[in-house]
């Protein structure tokens, strides 16, 4: 097969302060016509860099490309002028972005985007261009393509907007397609069909595609070979078939183990050091629970809508489901971070409802929350040692400087630091330390329960399992209970000892971990489970995805009756209209 696209001893460095940083070091693979090769590895090991560098979208300086060639089409993009750049990029390289929020103007509609391109390098009249953009929103799999057209980015999904995205990337058909990591943030049966809708438009136009992402269970269903890449080098190169069935780097095979597979046994559990009360209640009871929002004129949005649950000392109940099933605010409205609308929270007991802000305050101390954005959640302003000393300090957790530095070094290196972190800021660490230090914070105060709200989805696989193993390690020590929301669900079975599933503000099935994924009972739990990417080509490509709807699907719980897709037999995908 032709090679459309040769990257040949590719080195970027970066400049600051007269320091020089090798993000790329004498990087090399080639991109056949019609096929799709996988980047992977953690972050900072220079997959972005090297896509952006393809697409000469660093600014020089910082950065500086020390040596290699980006052949495409047999032709040197480093020779070519920004102005015949900008005629390549789009027409003939397209590129979708990590973030499909920041990458869409706010301010514009969503057909004028796709507009733009289409006039630009396909010199399309604006008639014909506004009938190939709707077509181009058809093909992505966005209903009502003709009323979507003229609406705004914040009024699509996180999934939606990365179809338009897809679009926006395909409209000039390019020959290339850079996607990167255009499924981080989207969850499992949204990320199945950005997936799937990528495969067939592959399959309709040819097009190669390069997908750079750190989910191997992505790249087994997605790619024909695999490039990975650790601190800015390629350390091993193959089919995704010999990748993943003999892995030769040690690299390669830490990041295969790293990753959770809902067909392995989990693991026993060692027993909690919590100590259960004479008569065994629950140390967390959540009875008919609702947070509804009322946005004006009529229209409220039923966040939760009647959920119930207990949780037991030293227990974790995982919460899962798809984004806007309600899974956070269950969680914030249970710390009365949210005020609910009705139900009643108790804690040992003890309504939480009825609590005056100033009786609610102490508790907090014992209830308390990790959560998902480690960066977002730290004051970029104040150093680690204040940060966690904020906490410790109003909860009168020390009395002197003394014993309140001890305190913060102790739990620093409970949580894997090193004391000598203490006097850095935030943006000093990487993802998974910064959510070691929003552990950090929240141990301060020394808490009974702890609400981890998506505390694993901003992080690598590898970052992720030393985080799953951390947590797991401080409920043995501490006696912790979680509960442990995320719409990773291999990750979840391996850390929950129940798993409860939502969807739309409802919990449609509870069981034990192991119950739940080995006879799922409700229909949307099994199109959950369905469309978990399986780091296994052999099983990855016998998913047949053909769309239908099963009118056997039974509605126990008055949910609104949802399309869904068969993906193998007898699994079906849930697909959002």
């Amino acid at each position: 097969m032709t090679s459309i696209l040769e990257v040949k001893q590719l080195s970027v460095s970066f400049y600051a302060r007269d320091k020089e940083v090798e993000a790329v070091r004498n990087v090399s693979f080639s991109v056949r016509e019609g096929e799709t090769l996988g980047i992977v590895g953690e972050s900072g090991s220079g997959k972005s860099v090297t896509a952006r560098t393809i697409m000469r979208l660093l600014p020089s300086p910082p950065s500086m490309v020390k040596g290699g060639e980006v052949l495409f089409h047999g032709q040197n993009l480093a020779d070519k002028s920004d102005l015949e750049m900008e005629q390549i990029r789009g027409r003939d390289i397209g590129m979708i972005f990590q973030d499909p929020m920041s990458s869409l103007n706010p301010t514009m509609r969503i057909g004028r985007q796709i507009e733009e391109s289409l006039i630009k390098h396909r010199r399309l009249s604006k008639e014909e261009a506004q009938q190939e953009a709707i077509e181009m929103l058809k093909l992505v799999g966005i209903p009502y393509a003709e009323t979507r057209y003229l609406q705004y980015p914040h009024e699509f999904s996180g999934g939606m907007r990365q179809r338009v995205m897809i679009a926006i990337a395909l409209a000039c058909r390019p020959s290339l397609l850079i996607a990167d990591e255009p499924t981080t943030s989207l969850d499992v049966t949204i990320q199945a069909q950005i997936l799937h809708q990528m495969k067939e438009i592959q399959r309709k136009l040819g097009t190669s595609i390069i997908l750079i992402t750190h989910d191997l269970g992505v790249v087994a269903g997605m790619c024909d070979r695999v490039v990975v890449m650790k601190d800015g080098e390629v350390v091993e190169t193959g089919t995704t078939e010999e990748i993943f069935s003999s892995p030769k780097h040690p690299y390669t095979v830490r990041l295969l183990n790293a990753l959770p597979r809902l067909d392995e046994k989990k693991k026993p559990k060692l027993v909690s050091a919590v100590t259960r009360s004479a008569d065994d209640r629950p140390l967390l009871e959540v009875r008919s629970l609702r947070q509804h929002f009322n946005l004006g004129k009529g229209q409220i949005i039923k966040a939760v809508n009647d959920v119930s649950f207990d949780i037991r000392a030293g227990e974790t109940l995982g919460v899962v489901g798809e984004s806007g099933c309600g899974k956070s605010t269950t969680g914030r409205t249970i710390l009365r971070l949210n005020e609910a609308t009705g139900g009643e929270v108790l804690y040992k007991g003890i309504s939480l409802n009825q609590l005056s802000r100033k009786e609610m305050k102490t508790m907090r101390r014992y209830m308390q929350m990790i959560f998902q954005d480690p960066y977002a959640s730290l004051n970029p302003r104040m150093r680690v040692a204040d940060i966690i000393g904020e906490a410790l300090d109003l909860h009168s957790m020390t009395k002197s400087k003394g014993e309140r530095q001890y305190r913060i070094e102790e739990l620093l290196e409970m949580v894997g630091l090193s004391p000598s972190h203490a006097m850095r800021y935030p943006h000093e660490f990487s993802g998974g330390q910064r959510q070691r230090i929003g552990i950090a914070r929240t141990l301060a105060v020394e808490p009974e329960f702890i609400v981890c709200d998506e505390p694993l989805s901003a992080l690598d696989v590898s970052i992720q399992a030393q985080i799953v193993k951390l947590l797991e390690e401080l409920q043995q020590r501490l006696g912790l209970t979680y509960l442990f929301i995320a719409h990773d669900l291999s990750m979840v079975k391996h850390i929950s000892d129940r798993v409860a599933v939502m969807y739309k503000g409802k919990i449609v099935e509870l069981a034990e971990s192991e119950e739940l994924y080995a006879n799922p009972m409700h229909a949307y739990t099994k199109s959950l489970l369905a469309a978990i990417p399986v780091p296994d080509p052999a099983v990855e490509s016998r998913k047949a995805f053909v769309p239908l709807i099963d009118s056997s699907l039974q509605d126990p719980y008055g949910l609104e009756r949802s399309r869904f897709v068969e993906v193998t037999p007898g699994h079906w995908l849930a697909v959002n209209e």
